[in-house]
């Protein structure tokens, strides 16, 4: 009887390892549709690009807004998860404040494909922005702290007023394939930086 019962115990936890995968893959491959595609995209694109069934998608996020939804928490989880691995893996705080204000960008540049579905009426969305800050401020607030007790910036700025000017400079970027914001967020970078004189 123990044999079986502990084999059964494997198989479950097997398939749910599984399913956990399963729905990580199609939440990196929606992440990169709705880029490209919008929230809109047909799921079938999303299951292709991730190699799995519709039934898949479907089992995992029953509607759009689930999905959406899972996307843009996934993203933020991402994000927040990078800020005290680069502070520990970078040469400098300030070049892991660096890369991570890189990847904040490419995860603001998701967010504005998001951006319809976040505008909507939709209950589920209400408490994504909130969710955004009290996740992220944290990181970044690390990060920054570190570069100022480290040297490497000139204290004072304000981890909220950072990222809402990230944000603002990523505006436009889909509009106008002349405009780069990462060239604008690296000059605001080294304007950050503590000069050797001071």
């Amino acid at each position: 009887m123990a044999p079986d019962s502990t084999a059964g115990q494997s198989s479950s936890r097997g398939k749910r390892a599984d399913a956990q995968r399963n729905r990580q893959t199609v939440l990196a491959a929606a992440a990169e549709v709705f880029v490209t595609s919008g929230v809109d995209a047909p799921i079938r694109q999303i299951a292709a690009r991730a190699g799995v069934g519709m039934a898949t998608i479907y089992r995992h996020f029953p509607t759009r807004a689930d999905l959406v939804t899972a996307v843009y928490r996934h993203q933020i989880e991402a994000c927040a998860e990078a800020g005290p691995k680069l502070l520990a893996d970078a040469d400098s705080p300030f070049a892991a404040l660096s890369r991570w204000i890189d990847l904040f960008v490419d995860f603001l540049v998701t967010k504005h494909g998001l951006a319809d579905a976040l505008q909507s009426d939709d209950d589920r969305f209400a408490a994504l922005h909130t969710y955004f800050l009290d996740r992220l401020l944290p990181v970044c607030a690390q990060l920054l702290d570190a570069a100022v007790e480290a040297g490497d910036i000139r204290p004072g700025t304000q981890p909220y007023e950072l990222m809402r000017g990230i944000g603002n400079l990523c505006i436009g970027r889909d509009d106008d394939p002349r405009y780069d914001p990462r060239r604008l967020i690296a000059l605001l970078l080294r304007g950050l930086q503590r000069s050797p004189a001071t």
